[in-house]
Order: structure tokens, then sequence, then C-alpha cells
């Protein structure tokens, strides 16, 4: 009985040891899938930041081209360049916002996964030792019919497991088509606002012209 239970006490310690060691390397591969998810979003914050810039110098050159106009046109100018900063502005942050939300709901379905398979795994151990130490005391129609429910109940598990996956999957893909369709919406929105603005400045002058012909 002795000799039993060291080998039973022996074979659970190296159970453990190998759940641990693959739990361990799980958690490895996550950090490194965040940390390009991470590298991903820094790339495109910087190309936001970019843009952000580009703009601030398109207003900067719109201010030098328009200091010898009038001021009446100066202001109107000025307020429409300044709304379309804002506007830019609080596209970036709700794209910030959007691109953060969706990597808190990626890690939270990675950890559930690893956490699910993790005590699948050692179910799945456990079983394995319990039913090597009742085969040498139990008579074998016993232990035939605890392994038959003890792989339903495994069967299930992972049916429910896989199920509940797939659906987390199909959810993650339509969260990835919304940031693609805002990407495109920000997209089309800031060219129709250039667009806008270029028309408002030519009728601007137009109407300058108009008025210094008119004099």
């Amino acid at each position: 009985t002795n000799c039993i239970t060291v080998i039973l006490l022996t074979f659970q310690t190296n159970i453990l040891t190998e759940l641990k060691n693959w739990k361990l390397n799980l958690i490895q591969h996550h950090k490194l899938q965040m940390r390009q998810e991470k590298e991903k979003h820094a790339a495109h914050v910087k190309q936001l930041q970019n843009e952000v810039e580009n703009l601030k110098e398109l207003l900067h050159t719109y201010e030098i081209s328009i200091s010898r106009k009038d001021e009446v046109v100066i202001t109107n100018l000025t307020r429409a360049l300044e709304k379309q900063k804002e506007r830019v502005e609080l596209m970036r942050k709700f794209t910030l916002w959007r691109i953060q939300h969706v990597k808190t709901k990626q890690k939270e379905y990675a950890n559930n996964i690893a956490d699910r398979h993790f005590r699948t795994a050692l179910m799945r151990k456990v079983w394995a030792a319990w039913r090597s130490a009742s085969e040498i005391r139990w008579k074998d129609k016993v232990a035939r019919a605890c392994q038959l429910r003890a792989e339903d109940v495994c069967v299930q598990l992972t049916n429910d497991y896989e199920a509940k996956i797939a659906e987390l999957t199909a959810t993650l893909e339509q969260r990835r088509a919304e940031i693609l369709r805002l990407h495109n919406e920000r997209d089309q929105y800031e060219d129709t606002m250039k667009k806008a603005f270029m028309r408002g400045v030519c009728a601007l002058n137009l109407e300058a012209m108009t008025m210094f012909q008119s004099k």
C-alpha cells in the first residue's frame, strides 16, 4: 500500500509539473501575441499623429495664405479650419477607443480560452491518474463503466468549448469588420471635408473678387 501511495504521489507530482510548464508556455505565447498587437497599435497611432501634424501644417499654410485678405474672410476660414481640426481629433480619439476596446475583448477571449484548455487538460490528466489507480483495486467492469462516463463528460465539455470558441471567433470577426468600416467612413469623411473646404475657399475668393470689383 505504501509503495502504491508513493507511486501515485510521484505520478501526481509529475502531472502537475507538466501542466504547470504547459500553462507557462501558453502564457508566454499569449504575451508574444499581445506584444505584436501593441506594436501594430503603436504604428497606427503614429500614423494618426502624422496625419494630425499634416493637418496642422495645412492649417499653418492656409493661415499664411489668407493673412492678406479681408478680416471677415480670415475669421470664416479660421473657424472652418478649427472645426475641421476638432472633427479630425474626435475621429482619432474615437478610433483609438475602438482599438483599445477590441484589444481588451481579445485579451479576455485569449485568457478564457487558455483557462478552458488548462482545465480540460487537468481533468484529463486527473482522470488518467485515477483510472490507473482504480484498475489495481477495483474490478474491470467498474473501471470500464467509469471510463465511459468520464469520456462522455469530456466529449460534452469539448463540444461546449468548441461551440463557444466558434461564437467568440464570429464576434471577433464582426468587431474587426466594424473597425474596418469605421476606418473607411473616416477616410470618406475626411475626403468630403477637404473637398467642401476647397469649395468654400473658392467661393470666398470669388466673393472677395466680386467685392473688390464692385468697389
